[in-house]
């Protein structure tokens, strides 16, 4: 299976998704926030470096919840980074902090 690459929009909402969940992990360790969520502590690197795009479902879920974030505000401000770049306006990592 040859998987297509990912579009700017994709691309800028993992990057709002990586820093939102890092802005809200504080000074939690990532080991600590990874365990409790049930995945590696590689993998919430990678989220939160924007490495991994597109995280699945259940993986955003238990961060989230683990970090006191609802699904709501995740979305909502993934969204709206993925708006944003979609009509052309520069989104930097500050703007995806806000919500945290």
């Amino acid at each position: 299976m040859v998987r297509l690459p990912l579009s700017p929009v994709e691309l800028a909402r993992g990057r709002a998704l990586g820093a939102l969940l890092r802005a809200a992990r504080a000074d939690r360790s990532m080991l600590d926030v990874a365990l409790a969520a049930g995945v590696s502590p590689e993998t919430l690197r990678k989220i939160e470096t924007g490495r991994i795009a597109t995280p699945s479902f259940g993986t955003v879920a238990a961060v989230a919840a683990v970090v006191g974030l609802s699904l709501d505000e995740v979305w909502r401000e993934v969204r709206r980074v993925g708006e944003d770049v979609a009509v052309g306006r520069t989104v930097s990592a500050d703007d995806t902090a806000d919500v945290a």
